[in-house]
């Protein structure tokens, strides 16, 4: 029989929801999936109205999602994007960049993403890259970083005066939970993707990366576009915190739905025919 050492954690013990804390840290305990479901409803409810108030009024939101590697960028994008208009909201993870976007302003690949009328953006990491990844990394110079970290302002309060619905989030979560969803990935074919050799160097560089995080936030936090902190140590409550947050700081967005009615069909319903000259798929399930 094995031990209790010996014996592999639960799913939600793998997810870090057992070993949440709160930002003083206090431990808390793990949200479920059903109580996070039934208050994820609701939210999902608003940011329906949400996208039908920026197509009707043509305004443009943008929320960059920045934190650790684990943090929950990801979940947190998806609970957003699962249920509105992909044609009209997009989600942005950009690539390394080529040899040719090197050269280029440090900006510019990022603007060729930015939303027209009506839509919206989420950055999954964006120009933040440079005060995070590269300057830990040491992909860019002290010259480039110092540079960017003068321009971002003003680059960010040319998008909000020309009218752009800017929000910033830094999902935070503590090295130990890091550590435990590093663990899970490994194990999980399913996520064994999201490692890269990047992610693998930077495990022994948390406290480098909270330098450079709190580098950043003094210089890139202003009236304008400021910095929002989520606590991410248990990712279904931050989740839920952050879009409720999101939620909140829009200016009055309530659209009422327009009614949708089905008119009753005439005769019989039909089955499509899959017989033919194209290829049926085996109907192995």
């Amino acid at each position: 029989m094995k031990s209790a050492k010996d014996k592999k954690p639960t799913r939600q013990r793998r997810a870090g929801a057992a070993d949440a804390t709160t930002p003083n840290g206090k431990p808390v305990k793990g949200m479920k999936k059903s109580e996070y479901e039934e208050r994820l409803r609701p939210l999902h409810v608003r940011l329906t109205e949400v996208q039908r108030w920026l197509l009707a009024t043509g305004r443009r939101l943008v929320v960059l999602f920045e934190g650790r590697d684990t943090a929950g960028k990801g979940g947190a994008i998806n609970a957003i994007a699962s249920v509105l208009n992909p044609r009209y909201c997009r989600v942005v993870a950009l690539p390394k960049p080529t040899e040719r976007e090197r050269t280029e302003w440090y900006f510019q690949r990022y603007v060729a993403h930015l939303p027209a009328a009506g839509e919206i953006v989420l950055f999954d990491r964006s120009w933040y890259n440079r005060a995070g990844v590269e300057r830990v990394m040491g992909f860019c110079s002290e010259t480039e970083y110092q540079r960017f970290l003068r321009e971002c302002p003003v680059f960010e309060r040319l998008l909000v005066d020309d009218g752009i619905l800017l929000f910033k989030y830094w999902l935070a979560v503590d090295q130990a939970l890091q550590e435990q969803r590093f663990a899970e990935r490994v194990e999980d074919p399913l996520k064994r993707w999201k490692i890269s050799p990047i992610d693998l160097a930077a495990r022994a560089k948390y406290k480098e990366y909270g330098d450079a995080r709190d580098a950043m936030l003094r210089a890139t936090h202003s009236p304008e576009a400021p910095w929002y902190l989520v606590n991410a140590n248990d990712q279904r409550r931050a989740r839920l915190n952050m879009i409720q947050h999101l939620l909140d700081s829009l200016p009055e967005h309530r659209m009422p739905e327009a009614k949708v009615e089905l008119p009753p069909l005439e005769g019989k319903l039909a089955v499509e025919d899959i017989r033919g000259p194209a290829i049926a798929v085996p109907e192995r399930y």
